[in-house]
């Protein structure tokens, strides 16, 4: 996916000025900003749920506004942040949508399609849970679903709202090593996360948004404790345990967020 000149507005309010991007294969971004900064506002606009205020979007070499929704689906996955299962359904048949964009009028689902639904719900884990009444399940195993529909849709390109929210420690590990592997076998990746920590230990690339203002770039370089305590207005320490590095809070004193000074 590239991104050249994209602004985004939400009722008046400018939450991106200018953004230039580029996801390649095997990349992994985490995004990262403050509750109200426009992340999810950003996943959708570049999935092409909302249009932009300016700027242009293209997937695989081609104009996304100008792809027909399934095409699109065909090449790119959205996670929303909640999804809400309103009607009866089993875990399978909830994870058998993904492979929809893949089908042709009146066509059924067939071996090889059940055969995907499997092995994504093996790699999530819930494999056990196939014919429970998905609307049964805790919210972490319901954020698993989701996933494992994004999985078995099969798409080259990533778009993650929170994969982690929901989930117990031991499954937010499991699911960003998930991550990690698809970008490792050509992937590229995007995700939403609310511990800097995640996008250190997960990620190769880094996009920072505040106040209207995007910073794109190589983890090492924008991970920073210095550059991370602005963007979130808290203090934070690094801590070294062999080569991985952590970001710990430190005591209560509020800083002002401003990218622009770094």
């Amino acid at each position: 996916m590239r991104a050249d000149g994209l602004a985004v507005s939400i009722g008046g309010r400018v939450l991106i000025r200018r953004l230039d991007l580029a996801v390649q294969p095997g990349q992994c971004w985490g995004l990262l900003g403050r509750n109200g900064a426009g992340k999810t506002t950003l996943l959708h606009t570049l999935a092409g749920l909302r249009s932009a205020s300016m700027g242009r979007i293209h997937l695989a070499g081609m104009a996304l506004d100008r792809m027909s929704r399934r095409r699109v689906a065909r090449r790119l996955g959205l996670l929303l942040q909640d999804r809400d299962y309103r009607f009866p359904q089993t875990v399978r048949e909830s994870v058998l949508a993904g492979r929809y964009p893949h089908l042709g009028p009146w066509k059924e689902p067939g071996a090889d399609d059940h055969a995907r639904v499997r092995d994504s719900l093996a790699k999530v884990g819930l494999l056990s849970l196939a014919e429970r009444n998905v609307q049964t399940l805790s919210g972490g195993e319901r954020q698993r679903v989701a996933l494992a529909a994004l999985l078995a849709q099969g798409p080259d390109l990533l778009l993650l709202d929170e994969p982690v929210s929901h989930l117990d420690l031991r499954e937010q590990v499991r699911l960003l090593d998930l991550l990690r592997d698809l970008a490792g076998q050509g992937d590229g990746i995007l995700m939403t996360l609310h511990d800097p920590n995640h996008a250190l230990g997960w990620c190769n690339r880094l996009m920072l948004l505040h106040r209207g203002r995007v910073l794109c770039g190589d983890t090492h370089r924008l991970g920073s404790p210095r550059l991370l305590s602005r963007l979130f207005g808290q203090p934070l320490a690094l801590v070294r345990d062999g080569e991985r590095r952590y970001l710990a809070p430190m005591v209560d004193n509020p800083l002002t967020p401003n990218i622009e000074e770094l």
